[in-house]
């Protein structure tokens, strides 16, 4: 047994992790395993990825690179290969990602089954609106593909599934043309909400990736970076390129350093220091896509009780109301967020009957864990989230309340008859029952 967490750190269980590492053989070991789950990096901050003194089937060795067609960037390969190496491999040969979350250390399985998202959904949508076909093993010893056209519904299952249908094995993205490794990017200051959404207003037609960083310590007014960028057409080939993970969290210390005593200095050292270099200039795509990425374990600043993320979106007629809501709850607890991310999210229609991105408004906040304290704030967070006809991201979700859940994903009854039965986590058997 192995000691594994998520990304959040909230809990260390011990769990049988089972290797897989071909093709020929996965459909024997799902059906020689006990209940398990498959897992991918760990980089779900919360429970979807756990499964306490049961199985995780590792997926990272099916890392196989099947086939790819220069002409219409179609990629075939297994579950496991990593985004960074997709990036890595093919911007050079002018193709990347279509879309892309926040870090590319998640294997193209992980993104399938959370429907990731990036700073173009207003452009591109989600991660699977780009996934042309999908193959799962099942436990009962079956191999499902599917498809858009074919399987329609095990496809939308699978989709933003949480890995509930089946392991995915393999899959076909497509892939789209790209200038080079650049961006022109502007970054510029706000200090109103109202500014933000004039500003992603503004930006939507014109620029493929937009997103900010809010203040939510600011009682008095909603202070942020706004940053959007385009691929750069100009040639920057003696332009200095980033190197990985410069730097790194050597341990964890022995409590959050991000506090009320840390995290109000924290803010205003950073709005001020982007507000002072705001403005136009080129960025390579991973500082500006991924950058986090570039601190090797951060998640261990937050102590060892770890962190929530809590990641909600409301539709974009109420978004100002509900935005400013929870932003003053946040500001009133004095639990405040280092890592307050807003955007806005198109109307192009994620394709998952579990996928997390609807037209509107998306807040991501991360919290210490501080027990009863953080969960009462997370109950008047709710409050206005539910209110607001919106919902919760479950890739970062460790703590929903099931009625939650419900409402917020309608289609939660549609999707339960394709679930595996040999496969369960720990966010299954809080949300779903088993």
């Amino acid at each position: 047994m192995v000691t594994i967490s998520s990304w959040g750190r909230l809990e260390r269980s011990t769990h049988d992790v089972r290797s897989l590492s071909n093709q020929i053989s996965i459909i024997h070991q799902l059906q020689d395993s006990d209940v398990g789950i498959p897992f991918g990096m760990g980089r779900s901050y919360g429970d979807v990825c756990l499964n306490p003194n049961g199985v995780l089937w590792k997926t990272t060795n099916l890392n196989r690179f099947i086939s790819f067609n220069n002409k219409t960037g179609c990629l075939v390969c297994e579950a496991g290969v990593l985004l960074r190496d997709i990036q890595r491999l093919f911007i050079p040969r002018g193709w990347m990602l279509p879309t892309t979350p926040g870090t590319q250390w998640v294997t193209l399985g992980g993104a399938i089954a959370n429907d990731v998202h990036g700073k173009n959904h207003h452009v591109e949508g989600s991660f699977g609106n780009h996934i042309k076909r999908i193959q799962l093993a099942r436990t009962e010893g079956l191999i499902i593909e599917c498809s858009p056209s074919l399987l329609p519904e095990w496809f939308s299952a699978t989709i933003g599934g949480l890995g509930l249908t089946g392991v995915i094995t393999l899959a076909e993205i497509q892939l789209k043309k790209t200038l080079g490794p650049w961006l022109d990017t502007e970054t510029i200051s706000f200090t109103h909400l109202n500014e933000f959404f004039q500003l992603a207003d503004d930006s939507e037609p014109d620029w493929e990736h937009t997103v900010s960083w809010i203040d939510c310590l600011s009682k008095q007014t909603t202070r942020g970076i706004f940053m959007r960028g385009n691929g750069s057409d100009s040639d920057h080939s003696q332009s200095v390129r980033p190197h990985d993970q410069k730097l790194t969290v050597p341990l964890t210390p022995p409590i959050s350093l991000i506090n009320k005593l840390t995290l109000r200095s924290f803010n205003s050292t950073y709005f001020n220091l982007k507000k002072r270099h705001a403005g136009k200039k080129i960025m390579h795509y991973e500082p500006f896509f991924y950058p986090l990425d570039n601190v090797k374990n951060w998640n261990r600043i937050y102590g060892p009780k770890g962190f929530f993320q809590y990641q909600s979106v409301v539709p974009r007629k109420v978004g100002n109301d509900a935005i400013q809501a929870m932003l003053q709850e946040v500001a009133r607890s004095g639990n405040g967020s280092f890592l307050a991310v807003l955007k806005t999210f198109g109307s192009r229609q994620s394709l998952g009957m579990l996928s997390f991105p609807q037209e509107g408004v998306t807040l991501a906040l991360d919290f210490p864990n501080k027990g009863e304290e953080t969960q009462r704030l997370f109950q008047r967070l709710d409050a206005i989230v539910i209110q607001a006809g919106g919902r919760i991201y479950l890739a970062k979700d460790a703590r929903m309340p099931k009625a939650m859940f419900e409402s917020g994903y309608p289609r939660f009854s549609e999707f339960i008859k394709y679930r595996d039965p040999g496969i369960s986590s720990a966010m299954s058997r809080r949300l779903m029952g088993s």
